[in-house]
């Protein structure tokens, strides 16, 4: 889903360098985490196998190539990579259908950029049908374009989800804030040249250059990403 963006000089914040804001959805946006390890565990008791709780830790925030090879791989399962997506985005469907909690802060931050025409994307590892159905309750109004991980030849940790949003949004990597929950996320974002802001859902993730951990969305506004670009 694109739509058309007016030129940066119309939408960017006046005095600052920031020229986007490019977030995650699941465990940055929404409380879904949780969701995507219920799902799998669920799938894989219905296959004859328990996980392990520490696998978790492995396959969050991952491609679901990476997570759903990660499980067969470590089960034994006799399943096929394909067979096993689409019995986790059906199931993972179903529970976002009944629920979809936004993280705290979330909401009002969408609100603000959307009030300071920030160009805004949404950039994801999840599906496209999955990407869909959480718009509809996030609101696809905040975003000028949203990028799914089954759109890219290479998704998170690679840069390319982060390259084409930027530019799809005209914008330099090097000027946009990326928000993220998980160190995948951040890689990837950081591999793309962005500004990033980590707010850790499940496993930590350490400060480092270009990167800024804070613990809920409640603690970034707009003038704490316009802030990111001048730090060193």
């Amino acid at each position: 889903m694109t739509t058309t963006v007016p030129a940066l000089g119309t939408r960017t914040a006046e005095g600052s360098a920031l020229q986007a804001v490019l977030l995650d959805m699941d465990g940055t946006l929404v409380d879904t985490e949780g969701f995507w390890w219920d799902v799998e565990v669920e799938v894989f008791a219905g296959l004859g196998h328990t996980l392990d709780d520490s696998w978790r830790h492995v396959v969050v925030g991952g491609p679901m190539t990476r997570s759903a090879g990660f499980l067969i791989e470590a089960t034994g399962a006799d399943i096929t990579l394909d067979e096993l997506s689409v019995l986790l985005n059906d199931g993972f469907e179903n529970r976002i259908d009944h629920r979809l909690p936004l993280m705290p802060g979330a909401a009002r931050l969408l609100a603000e950029l959307a009030a300071h025409d920030i160009p805004t994307a949404l950039v994801s590892a999840s599906h496209r049908r999955i990407i869909d159905r959480v718009l509809a309750s996030v609101g696809p109004q905040y975003f000028a374009l949203t990028v799914a991980g089954d759109e890219v030849e290479r998704t998170k940790p690679f840069p390319d989800p982060y390259l084409r949003a930027a530019a799809g949004l005209g914008a330099d990597p090097t000027r946009c804030a990326v928000v993220e929950d998980t160190l995948t996320g951040v890689t990837a974002a950081e591999a793309a040249g962005c500004r990033v802001v980590a707010v850790p859902s499940i496993t930590p993730i350490e400060p480092a250059a270009r990167r800024t951990v804070v613990t809920s969305l409640e603690e970034v506004d707009l003038p704490f990403l316009q802030g990111l670009m001048t730090r060193v």
